[in-house]
């Protein structure tokens, strides 16, 4: 067993990293927040005992690092502040649960800048046939029929 307070983030990430790579459960001792029987955040932290199998390391838009993971009591996802880690044991049991598929990332329309460019992505938009502006076969320099 390995105490976070004993060692940098950096020693702790490098260590569930190499869980993550070698597929090996954890167990980690960390802290959650508390939530009342509605269901709504206390803003209290209590101590939680979990074994995960680690499939994410990532950074959240805060600036923190959070661990995704498979629960194996409850075989739920898991989200995991690296800084809330009190402990942790690496296991050489492997991965048993099976993660969920990752989402497709669908790019949002850019949002035009300038009024030229609002009507230029409106034009296109309009009749999605005229969107393909490509011509439809390769034109060569001694194609003389398509001057005005």
């Amino acid at each position: 067993m390995k105490h976070t307070n004993r060692q940098t983030q950096h020693h702790t990430l490098t260590d569930l990293y190499k869980a993550l790579d070698r597929q090996h459960a954890a167990t980690i001792t960390c802290l959650k927040e508390e939530k009342n029987t509605a269901g709504k955040k206390t803003g209290h932290l209590v101590q939680d005992i979990r074994t995960l199998e680690i499939y994410e390391i990532r950074t959240t838009r805060d600036g923190h690092i959070v661990i995704e993971a498979m629960d194996r009591q409850s075989g739920e996802t898991r989200t995991v502040r690296v800084d809330r880690i009190l402990t942790y044991t690496l296991h050489r049991i492997g991965y048993t649960l099976t993660r969920p598929e990752p989402t497709t990332y669908e790019r949002p329309a850019p949002a035009p800048t300038t009024d030229a460019q609002a009507l230029f992505f409106y034009e296109l938009a309009r009749d999605q046939d005229d969107a393909d502006y490509r011509p439809r076969r390769k034109l060569t320099q001694t194609d003389t029929d398509l001057v005005a």
